[in-house]
């Protein structure tokens, strides 16, 4: 009786699970096909590359492990209200593929009400969309650190079908071997922070690159 028991409960664990791993594979990401050329990189200072030389940034590391061009659209001490203000600019006209958004740092030291910083996410989130890009969007937490951000970013990423980048300042903006002051990174921290976006993001990439391949070709 006993191990018809463990049996049932045993097969409820795993057809929850298997429902668990089906909603994740119907999972729907805007624009995987995007037709863009480049990566644009969209965010604060920490996207910037406070505190370390040129080409040591996060973004620069990154573009020579993607082999696609790569454009830092970071501003230093900027809101995510802030980069609303100034996408098509700074990032639409660079006619992206994907658009990696990295704001929420800000809007929490300057004591942005979350639902404001809510909208303008989103509205970020809807103009790359209208221009045909996909859309990342990355986990500014870090340890205790921003720590509500994390399932607030991840909620809005799922509800406008883009993908979250989870955990990408972990270990190392409360790391002091790798911080150039109390929040940035130094070069080293950096090029961890590259390697992590760029392994998230290679799926799509690669994703993209198919279905470039297997479009059919425009009518002559």
């Amino acid at each position: 009786m006993k191990s018809r028991s463990l049996l049932m409960c045993m097969c409820a664990v795993l057809a929850a699970l298997s429902l668990a791993a089906s909603g994740c594979a119907q999972r729907t990401i805007a624009h995987i096909d995007s037709k863009g050329s480049t990566i644009v990189c969209f965010g604060d200072s920490l996207t910037y590359g406070y505190g370390v030389e040129p080409g040591e940034d996060y973004p620069s590391v990154m573009g020579k492990l993607a082999g696609v061009p790569v454009v830092n659209a970071g501003v230093t001490s900027e809101t995510s209200l802030d980069g609303l203000a100034r996408i098509e600019k700074d990032v639409l006209a660079h006619q992206p593929m994907l658009v990696i958004v990295a704001f929420g740092g800000n809007d929490f030291l300057n004591q942005v009400p979350k639902e404001k910083t809510r909208q303008a996410m989103c509205a970020i989130i809807d103009k790359i969309h209208q221009a045909g890009s996909m859309v990342a969007v990355v986990d500014v937490s870090a340890g205790f650190l921003f720590q509500e951000y994390q399932p607030f970013l991840r909620s809005i990423a799922r509800e406008k079908e883009a993908f979250f980048i989870p955990n990408v300042f972990y270990n190392v903006v409360n790391n002091p071997s790798l911080k150039s002051d109390f929040v940035h990174p130094n070069a080293q921290g950096y090029a961890v922070v590259a390697q992590r976006v760029y392994a998230a993001i290679k799926p799509y990439l690669e994703k993209n690159r198919l279905s470039r391949v297997s479009a059919p070709a425009p009518a002559p």
